[in-house]
């Protein structure tokens, strides 16, 4: 669509009244955004910037966990360089054990001395990704030389709180009950308290995040929604609090499934309606699924990227299903797992199940999912992004000694200001991008992006997920002066693009040239690009 007729037949002539109020705008600008400060849409949650862990492939040993007699640089077993990225981004939240690793998983077989655990067959060694391994390493047969004691000081190492996954499926409510027994009870208290005093650890961990088991429709137990919420009930039922403001967390629907939830709730609160104040979250999964990770056209660009939109469309369809039953919206929504899934053969070592590379797609992929929950701040509270490290859509690759950054972690830089903030109203105009699909004609949204305020700092983060595009940007900030901004940028002139262990700065945040007239912010986003922009204001 030509510019002319794009200005011409868009929404934005209605959308945007207010641009004509408050500000002169360039007949030349391909976008144009209008951030209203004085419209707050709700405090952004910082645990919505979490990770996720599981005990697969990579992603614990050979990517958290070398082992304290490593000569990898490490803390108490924990790779240092991981630490380290992890406190610049501010991870705030890290969920732990799984997955579906969590519901087949006996805690007290991580707790104790590291030499008395016992070795058991990790759930994926059904998995074909695993079969295909000829060795037996802990990516097959779980060591447990990582469990409780060295989740949780991973967490206080990296600054994040620590997110615990329930075994439902295979351990009782009582197991339950003594997990978070042994990891909260005062010193002393406890034969428990006494095996966590044992191992140097007196002072409680006061974990407060725990998930009542994982995908209870599938790996965590094929269980009926009814069947669930029976569960649900007895794990929830009289669980030690310790004086800690428990956070509980249902097992929700895959995807957009409104049925499981529907009928979770409707059993949970009729009859004998469920009052329990520490149930406050609902687990939704969302995968976006594609053929290669670093080999694809056009129109599996389009794809991965419109199918990750479609978080916007749960979160509101899920929200709405719940409020049915809790009125008062008490239990906000926690998206535990997301981002893009392929095929296996570009993970950085055969023992990494699930692993794969990630490049700039997946960097827009996560990015406009972070505005997504940024846009939806009085529904969502918790996120993960799946997973940490050497899986699916990592933040980092490691192996041995080398250890890299992907575009994603790059991602989370860029976005890691809006924790805490106010999200605020924010009109994003912009033509749709058009592409191919089975002969039609599918349109995807041109530019799109959150923002929020804090003190005198606005914060604005957009992508343009058109591929062959940059796009004059025109901002305003409405209610506010700008006194000074600055942006930076994450694209590469390969939309295939990703960091290597032999090079590792392929893809990195680079700066973008701002100017600023008559209030209005002037800026160019390249193509397929992350941008920020942080806007001073008087």
């Amino acid at each position: 669509m030509q510019r002319r007729e794009f200005l011409r037949t868009s929404s934005m002539a209605g959308a945007l009244l207010a641009f004509g109020r408050t500000a002169s705008w360039a007949h030349s600008a391909d976008a144009r955004i209008e951030i209203l400060v004085n419209e707050p849409i709700g405090k952004i949650s910082p645990n919505v910037y979490g990770h996720f862990t599981e005990h697969i492939g990579g992603v614990i040993y050979d990517g958290v966990w070398v082992g304290k007699d490593s000569k990898i640089p490490n803390q108490g077993g924990i790779r240092s360089a991981l630490l380290e990225r992890l406190k610049q981004i501010r991870a705030p939240i890290i969920r732990w054990p799984g997955g579906c690793f969590a519901d087949s998983y006996d805690w007290r077989d991580g707790i104790g001395e590291a030499k008395e655990r016992p070795t058991r067959t990790n759930f994926w060694e059904v998995h074909p990704d695993a079969v295909r391994l000829n060795e037996k390493g802990p990516q097959i047969f779980e060591t447990n030389a990582f469990g409780t004691d060295e989740f949780v000081q991973f967490c206080r190492l990296s600054g994040a709180q620590p997110y615990i996954a329930a075994n439902l499926r295979s351990l009782s409510a009582l197991d339950f009950d003594h997990w978070v027994e042994y990891c909260n009870s005062p010193a002393g208290s406890t034969s428990l308290a006494g095996k966590r005093s044992a191992q140097g650890f007196p002072d409680p961990f006061n974990v407060r995040y725990w998930g009542i088991g994982n995908e209870s429709w599938g790996c965590g137990g094929n269980l009926t929604p009814e069947d669930y919420a029976s569960e649900f009930r007895r794990f929830t039922a009289w669980v030690p609090h310790y004086g800690l403001d428990l956070q509980l967390i249902g097992s929700g629907p895959n995807g957009n499934d409104m049925d499981w939830t529907h009928r979770f709730f409707e059993q949970l609160f009729s009859g004998r309606p469920y009052q329990n104040s520490s149930f406050v979250g609902w687990s939704v999964h969302h995968y976006s699924f594609g053929k290669h990770a670093t080999q694809y056209d056009s129109l599996d660009w389009y794809r991965i990227l419109q199918e990750s939109s479609r978080i916007e469309q749960i979160i509101g369809d899920q929200w709405a299903t719940m409020g049915q039953y809790d009125h008062d919206h008490q239990v906000k929504l926690v998206v535990d797992e997301y981002g893009p899934w392929y095929q296996e053969g570009t993970e950085v070592d055969t023992t990494h199940i699930f692993g794969q590379q990630i490049t700039m797609r997946d960097a827009l992929a996560t990015a406009l999912t972070l505005d997504t929950f940024n846009r939806n701040p009085e529904k969502v509270g918790i996120a993960t992004c799946a997973q940490l490290v050497n899986n699916l859509n990592a933040l980092f690759l490691a192996h041995g000694n080398r250890f890299i950054e992907t575009p994603n972690f790059h991602v989370f830089a860029m976005y890691s200001d809006h924790q805490g903030a106010q999200a605020v109203r924010a009109e994003f105009s912009a033509p749709d991008v058009h592409y191919m699909e089975n002969g039609k004609s599918v349109a995807l949204w041109g530019l799109k992006g959150s923002a929020s305020i804090r003190g005198k700092t606005v914060k604005l983060t957009a992508v343009n997920p058109v591929l062959t595009e940059s796009k004059a940007v025109q901002v305003a900030v409405t209610g506010a002066e700008v006194k000074a901004a600055l942006a930076t940028v994450l694209t590469a002139g390969d939309v295939h693009a990703h960091n290597s262990f032999d090079q590792p700065e392929v893809v990195r945040i680079g700066t973008l040239e701002v100017s600023i007239s008559t209030g209005i912010i002037n800026l160019v986003i390249p193509a397929a690009s992350v941008t920020s922009v942080e806007i001073t204001i008087a």
